[in-house]
């Protein structure tokens, strides 16, 4: 409002009614962006909330581990491999002490047969309103907890697409995340398995000229594979060019800025799941540039 009335006074002093038209029209395109940039830290909801910083992020921090705790659950019993990628996120977070406990006692929680999935992501998304990355962050960690064992069971997939619809995250949008997630977990495995590759390789310089070749053919084919790969965790198709990569690397470096998150809620102790998804995508940013 104050961009179109300031925009229109000032426009009708320099330019008279021509000048007042324009002044209008800047001026609306100021309150559309300062709206928009209200918007993403909450809006006048977070003044009628009491929006406590603090409260937030215990808030995101026990709900986080009490679905996670709930997912692991979802074929009735928890396998030791998920107990496993929740003591794995506990170490990841350096989460000590009562910091530690009162992880496990909310992952119990969620276990628990009266444990209200619906209700607690709910929660999350009437606290943190209009900040959809930290809503995206949140989901993205439930499906990184459901895919630790590799593997994506039917019972943990519908799980995951409660909580997106619960965050209120479109189904689309849900299997975009999804699918972006499981291209980093191989993008990451692949990389991993390349690097290995290539010191056993220096070890054994020795080698004949055929397995030379083999080898060279093998590189080839796990550079085409990581390239596929490298692209989906970007959310692109083979078929995107430079200008789109710049364009989704910068999006998703934005969406996934650990000190823009923190800000917005996320505790300081889950920065570093936020660096380790930004370390990913630069990794498959990078990786495409040298490829290209």
């Amino acid at each position: 409002m104050w961009g179109k009335l300031l925009g229109t006074c000032f426009g009708f002093m320099f330019g008279r009614w021509l000048g007042a038209a324009l002044g209008f029209y800047l001026g609306h395109l100021f309150d559309k962006g300062l709206k928009q940039d209200f918007d993403k830290v909450g809006g006048f909801n977070a003044f009628s909330r009491g929006d406590d910083l603090h409260e937030r992020q215990a808030l995101f921090f026990s709900s986080c581990f009490a679905v996670m705790g709930h997912i692991a659950k979802s074929n009735g019993r928890v396998s030791e491999i998920h107990i496993q990628a929740a003591s794995a996120f506990m170490d990841e977070m350096a989460l000590h002490g009562e910091d530690r406990k009162e992880a496990q006692r909310a992952f119990n929680a969620g276990k628990a047969a009266e444990f209200s999935l619906k209700e607690a992501v709910q929660d999350v998304r009437e606290a943190f309103g209009r900040r959809y990355d930290l809503l995206q962050l949140f989901l993205e960690i439930q499906i990184q907890m459901a895919y630790s064992d590799g593997h994506l069971a039917a019972q943990e997939q519908a799980l995951i697409q409660q909580v997106s619809k619960y965050l209120g995250i479109s189904h689309s949008h849900f299997l975009f995340v999804l699918k972006r997630y499981q291209a980093e977990f191989q993008f990451r495995a692949q990389q991993q398995a390349y690097r290995q590759s290539q010191q056993q390789h220096s070890q054994q310089s020795h080698h004949h000229h055929s397995q030379q070749q083999q080898h060279n053919r093998s590189q080839a084919q796990t550079s085409a594979n990581s390239r596929g790969q490298a692209l989906a965790v970007l959310g692109l198709a083979d078929g995107a060019n430079e200008k789109d990569i710049k364009r989704a690397y910068r999006k998703l470096m934005s969406q996934h800025h650990p000190d823009k998150l923190v800000s917005q809620g996320l505790p300081p102790h889950m920065m570093e799941l936020a660096k380790k998804k930004s370390q990913d995508i630069q990794a498959a940013y990078e990786f495409l540039k040298k490829a290209s």
